[in-house]
């Protein structure tokens, strides 16, 4: 058993290895620093988006916006488009569960805003229909996904693909780096 978990963490740390050497992936999140913190001055909202686990991820980084990360500080215009149960249920069902992003994403979303997409697979259909409404609408969109991108990466502007096939080890490095994104957009909007 002892050899066994040792191996999971293993292929956890061979992941964030991976990560930490991609040049293009750290510039590529120092990018997204800037960005966010700049559409945050400027009054923007930060949507998050996800299914299953990625859901899950989704709200705990919105809600690091607008709770908190380390800093005591004012909330952050950032939100997770799932919480709202009554509007996600009523839409997959009278509608379908492939449009319940993109429903509201035109019905709230506005130009300058960031939407970001996590989906391990980036194939998830109601991701991808809620990033060509984005584009539509001159929102900008972050796809947060796995190796290569699938089909999420047509309609990204900016793309953080993980370099990995394994679910729970994309999800890992989806958390750490958004956590990174967090620390340092909070460091960055309220730190004079």
């Amino acid at each position: 058993m002892n050899q066994k978990i040792q191996e999971i963490i293993n292929e956890s740390l061979t992941v964030k290895s991976l990560v930490l050497n991609d040049l293009r992936l750290v510039g590529l999140v120092g990018d997204l620093v800037a960005l966010i913190t700049d559409r945050f001055r400027q009054g923007k909202h930060l949507y998050f988006c996800g299914n299953g686990g990625s859901a899950a991820d989704a709200q705990h980084l919105a809600a690091e916006f607008s709770g908190r990360f380390y800093i005591n500080r004012d909330a952050l215009p950032s939100e997770a488009l799932h919480c709202n149960t009554s509007y996600l249920t009523a839409v997959a069902n009278d509608f379908s569960y492939e449009v319940i992003y993109s429903r509201l994403i035109k019905g709230i979303g506005k130009p300058g805003d960031i939407l970001v997409g996590l989906s391990t697979s980036g194939n998830s259909v109601n991701i991808v229909k809620a990033f060509e409404t984005a584009r539509e609408k001159g929102i900008t969109t972050i796809g947060m996904t796995g190796e290569g991108g699938g089909d999420l990466k047509k309609w990204s502007d900016y793309l953080i693909d993980i370099p990995s096939r394994n679910t729970p080890r994309i999800q890992e490095a989806h958390m750490l780096l958004g956590h990174i994104i967090c620390q340092l957009v909070e460091e960055k909007y309220f730190t004079p």
